[in-house]
């Protein structure tokens, strides 16, 4: 590993840290992390409470999802954002340390923590209503994780220029939250949608996630499916960072040769 290299790890790991400190003291987040997916997985789980624990495990992860997606959506999708708003945006465009490792770190550190919504709704489950809660195939639900945690941090470093180079996508933040939750069939299949949204779930990583995850948890597909999840979330995490780079070109364009990116 070159020295390069490991600074720019350094780097990424400090703005991650840093990124955990801010959210532990910040409602919102809070909010999001733990509040939201307990509300949704309670009415679930009470609606659902008579279908048996297959229905149980396949609402908890759904929950779980619904709280990740929030994360990434307002906290990881504002990382650049951030640096605007305080300021620092210029100083961060002429460091060493490019400005990809600073936000690679702070959606790492964001998805990564948000995994607490899934044990939240896991435990809560079981304490209120019983549910013994076994994932069926745990080792492949393991896997389905890690995957999925790459995917969704692909997704975060796409959302993040995106928000910054085009303030009319980021107009639209708040009401991309649920639509997702929907087209991606966290909380249930995506085939009870019409059948014209079905490519757009395609192209949805969230989608093969929670895919992958609800075969490996509640038993309702096999091992086909669920290499064919896995096979579409390194596909599509691959086509996001290809994205997210050429986003991050043109962010740092603006900043250093335009220098519009402060007065937007």
């Amino acid at each position: 590993m070159n020295r390069e290299l490991r600074g720019n790890l350094r780097a990424a790991v400090a703005a991650g840290e840093m990124a955990l400190r801010s959210n532990v003291m910040d409602s919102f987040v809070l909010f999001g992390l733990l509040v939201q997916p307990l509300v949704i997985a309670v009415l679930a789980l009470w609606m659902l409470q008579d279908r048996g624990d297959n229905y149980a495990i396949y609402v908890v992860v759904g929950s779980g999802l619904t709280g990740l997606w929030s994360t990434l959506l307002f906290v990881s999708g504002n990382g650049i954002t951030a640096e605007r708003w305080t300021g620092t945006l210029e100083w961060l465009t002429s460091v060493p340390t490019p400005l990809t490792w600073i936000i690679l770190g702070k959606t790492v550190a964001n998805v990564t923590q948000s995994l607490i919504s899934m044990v939240a709704a896991y435990v809560l489950a079981s304490l209120l209503f019983g549910y013994p809660l076994s994932v069926s195939q745990p080792i492949l639900f393991l896997v389905s994780i890690v995957l999925m945690l790459l995917s969704f941090v692909a997704f975060g470093m796409l959302i993040a220029p995106a928000f910054v180079l085009n303030p009319d996508v980021q107009r639209w933040q708040n009401a991309m939250e649920f639509p997702v939750y929907i087209l991606a069939g966290f909380l249930f299949p995506i085939a009870l949608l019409p059948g014209w949204t079905t490519p757009i779930s395609y192209l949805l990583a969230p989608y093969w996630a929670a895919r992958a995850l609800h075969i490996t948890s509640s038993l309702q597909g096999g091992t086909t499916e669920i290499l064919a999840s896995w096979g579409m979330l390194l596909v599509l995490t691959g086509v996001y960072f290809l994205i997210a780079r050429r986003l991050f070109r043109l962010t740092l364009r603006r900043a250093r040769q335009d220098a519009t990116l402060g007065v937007q």
